[in-house]
C-alpha cells in the first residue's frame, strides 16, 4: 500500500529540474540587467564618439580628452558586463546565443579601440594637424613624420584588428535592432580603421617620398573614366611632378598624341595578354588595362623615361572624379570657356567637352588647363584639411594608386589599398572582383551603369562562391545621332553608334575554379587565365542603349565559400552597388 509519496528516484529527477530552473531563472536574471547595462553603456559609447568627431574636427583638443575619458569608461565596463562565464554560457545556447556572442563581441572592440587606438592617437593631435598633414603655403613639413610614426602604427594595428574582429560577426543571426548597430559599429571601425592606416602610411612614406632625403619626380596620369580601363580608365594626359623637401611642383605636361604606338611593345605579363593581347605593353593609353597597378606602374614609367629621358621615382594615377572630391575642398574652378563646380566638373570632363570641342587636340589642351588649374588651386588655395580629407575619400574609393620604383617604399604601398594590388587572401578576407575594360573606341562609359553582388554557401555539396556583376548601357535611345562622334565611336571599331563593347572579367578567390559560367543563363566563349592563384573569366558583351546583360561565375575549392568575401572592383563613374545575396546555386 503506497504512503502517497513520490519514489526516491522521481524526487530527485524533480528536484534536479526545479534547481536547474531556478538556476536558469537565476542567470537569465543576472544576465538580463548586465545586459540592459552593457547596451547602455555602448549607447554611451556611440552618442560620445560622435561628439569626440567633432571635437577633433575643430581642433578641440581639451575637449576631446575628457569625452575619450568617457568612451574609454563605457567601453570597459560595457566589456565586463558581457565577458563573465554565465554571459558566455547563454552564446552557446542555439537561436539566442548569436545575440549575445555579438554584444559581447561590440564591446570588446570598443574597450579594445578605446584603451589602444585613442589614447595614441589624442597623444599624436596634441602635437600635430592630424587633419591637415602639416600642409601649409603649398608644403608639408616632413619633420614631424618621425615623432607620430611609432603611435600611429599601433593605432592602425589595433583598429585594423578590430576591423576583423567586426567582419567575423554574423550580424544576420541576430535581432534587427541588434543587427543595424553591429552594421553600424562596423562602418564606423572601417572607416577609422582605413584613415589612421592611410596617415600611418603617409607618416612612414612621405618624409622620404616628398624629397626629405632627395629630390623625386613622379609622372602624375590622369584616367578617364567615359573609357573604362581595369585601375579607372584610358590615361587621356599626364604630368612630370618635381617633389624636393615637403614641396610639390608641375614641371611639364603630356597627351596621348606625345606617345605613339610602340613597333615593339614593352613586355606585360602572360596573364594580361591573356586578357588583352600586348596593347597595354604597345599603347599609352592602354596601360592601366593592367589590373596589377604594380606591374603597370613601372610600365608607365618606362614610356615617360622613353619619351622625355630623366628617372622616375614613381607613379601616381588618379581618375576623374578625384578631381570633384578635390575642388570640395579648392571651390570652383574655371579653364578654357568652363566655369567648374564639383558638382559639374564630372560632367564637363567627361561629356560636355566632347559635344562643346570636337577637335581632339584642342581638347587636350582644355584637358591640359584644367589639370593646371586644380593643381595649381589644391597647392595654394585649399584648405589643408578639407584637402587631405578628400584626398582620403578618393583613396578609399579605390581611385589614387601609387608605384615608388624605391623598393622599401613600395613594400609599404603594395600592402595598402594605395598599391592597386589584389590582396592576398587570408583566414580574415577572401577577395573577389570585376575588371571593366572598354572596346568601344569611344566614351561611351559616361553612360554605363554595374551593379555586383556575391553569395556563398555550398552547391552540390561543395562549398562555393558565386559572384555576380549585372552591366547596363544607360545611354539615351537616340545616342547614335545625337552624342558627338567622338563620344560614340561612330563605328570605327566596328561597334555601332550609341552601343557598348566592354571586356568584363571576373576573379574569384585565390584556389578556387569556376563550376559555373553563364551570361543571362546561357554558355558562351570566353577568355581565361589566372592571376596570382587567382581564375580570371572574360567575357566580350555588346549592349545598344537601355540593354543589361548579368554574367554570373560559381567557385568551388580554396577559399570558396567563404563568409567574409570581400569585393573588388574598377572605379566607375557611379560606383557600383555592391550586396550581398542569398545563395541560389546557378548550377
Amino acid at each position: 500500500m503506497s504512503d502517497g509519496r513520490l519514489p526516491v528516484r522521481r524526487r530527485w529527477i524533480g528536484w534536479t529540474i526545479g534547481i536547474f530552473v531556478a538556476l536558469f531563472v537565476i542567470a537569465l536574471g543576472w544576465v538580463t540587467v548586465r545586459g540592459i547595462g552593457a547596451v547602455n553603456d555602448l549607447q554611451q559609447v556611440a552618442k560620445d564618439s560622435s561628439q569626440l568627431k567633432a571635437s577633433i574636427a575643430t581642433a578641440d583638443l581639451d575637449g576631446a580628452e575628457p569625452i575619450a575619458e568617457r568612451i574609454a569608461h563605457h567601453a570597459q565596463s560595457a566589456h565586463a558586463l558581457t565577458s563573465d562565464p554565465i554571459w558566455q554560457a547563454f552564446g552557446a545556447i542555439p537561436l539566442i546565443g548569436p545575440n549575445f556572442r555579438a554584444v559581447s563581441e561590440v564591446a570588446e572592440i570598443a574597450d579594445d579601440v578605446a584603451d589602444k587606438a585613442l589614447t595614441p592617437l589624442l597623444a599624436v593631435a596634441g602635437e600635430f594637424d592630424l587633419a591637415g598633414l602639416g600642409f601649409s603655403g603649398g608644403a608639408i613639413d616632413l619633420e614631424p613624420f618621425a615623432t607620430i610614426e611609432k603611435p600611429l602604427g599601433e593605432a592602425s594595428a589595433t583598429l585594423t584588428a578590430a576591423q576583423l574582429q567586426a567582419q567575423r560577426i554574423d550580424e544576420d543571426a541576430t535581432l534587427p535592432p541588434l543587427a543595424d548597430a553591429v552594421r553600424q559599429m562596423r562602418s564606423t571601425v572601417t572607416q577609422a580603421a582605413g584613415a589612421v592606416g592611410a596617415l600611418h602610411g603617409a607618416a612612414v612614406l612621405l618624409p622620404t617620398m616628398l624629397g626629405g632625403e632627395g629630390p623625386r619626380n613622379y609622372v602624375l596620369a590622369m584616367q578617364n573614366n567615359a573609357e573604362l580601363r581595369s585601375s579607372g580608365g584610358i590615361i587621356g594626359s599626364s604630368a612630370l611632378l618635381h617633389a624636393e623637401n615637403g614641396k610639390i611642383t608641375l614641371v611639364r605636361q603630356a597627351s596621348t598624341p606625345d606617345f605613339p604606338p610602340l613597333d615593339a611593345p614593352l613586355p606585360v605579363s602572360d596573364s594580361t595578354v591573356a586578357l588583352f593581347e600586348d596593347r597595354p605593353g604597345r599603347f599609352m593609353q592602354n596601360i592601366t588595362s593592367i589590373p596589377d597597378f604594380s606591374e603597370a606602374g613601372p610600365t608607365i614609367a618606362a614610356r615617360w623615361e622613353g619619351r622625355f629621358g630623366g628617372t622616375v621615382d614613381g607613379v601616381i594615377a588618379v581618375d576623374t572624379v578625384v578631381a570633384a572630391n578635390l575642388m570640395q575642398a579648392t571651390g570652383d574652378l574655371t579653364f578654357g570657356t568652363f566655369t567648374a563646380t564639383p558638382d559639374n566638373i564630372v560632367s564637363i570632363l567627361l561629356s560636355e567637352i566632347y559635344a562643346t570641342i570636337p577637335d581632339p587636340r584642342v581638347q587636350d589642351e582644355v584637358f591640359a588647363q584644367a589639370a593646371s588649374a586644380l593643381f595649381g588651386a589644391a597647392l595654394s588655395g585649399g584648405d589643408p584639411k578639407a584637402l587631405i580629407g578628400a584626398l582620403a575619400e578618393s583613396a578609399d574609393e579605390g581611385r589614387i594608386r601609387i608605384w615608388s620604383a624605391h623598393e622599401d617604399e613600395q613594400k609599404v604601398l603594395a600592402a595598402s589599398s594605395l598599391g592597386g594590388t589584389i590582396p592576398d587572401d587570408d583566414a580574415d578576407a577572401t577577395y573577389v572582383g570585376v575588371l571593366i575594360n572598354d572596346s568601344t573606341g569611344g566614351k561611351m562609359d559616361y553612360y554605363t551603369r554595374a551593379s555586383i553582388s556575391t553569395a556563398v554557401g555550398s552547391c552540390d555539396g561543395k562549398p562555393t562562391t558565386q559572384l555576380r556583376m549585372t552591366w547596363t548601357n544607360d545611354a539615351p535611345a537616340d545616342a547614335a545621332t545625337t552624342l558627338p562622334a567622338y563620344v560614340t565611336a561612330d563605328g570605327w571599331y566596328g561597334v555601332p553608334a550609341g552601343s557598348v563593347r566592354t571586356l568584363i572579367a571576373l576573379y574569384g578567390p585565390q584556389g578556387a575554379t569556376p563550376s559555373h559560367i553563364d551570361r543571362d543563363g546561357a554558355e558562351e566563349g570566353v577568355q581565361t587565365t589566372t592571376i596570382d592563384g587567382r581564375s580570371v573569366v572574360q567575357h566580350e558583351v555588346l549592349l545598344a542603349p537601355g540593354e543589361s546583360t548579368t554574367v554570373t561565375l560559381e567557385f568551388q575549392g580554396t577559399g570558396a565559400g567563404e563568409r567574409l568575401t570581400q569585393v573588388l572592383h574598377t572605379p566607375m563613374v557611379e560606383t557600383p552597388k555592391t550586396t550581398r545575396e542569398k545563395l541560389v546555386c546557378a548550377s
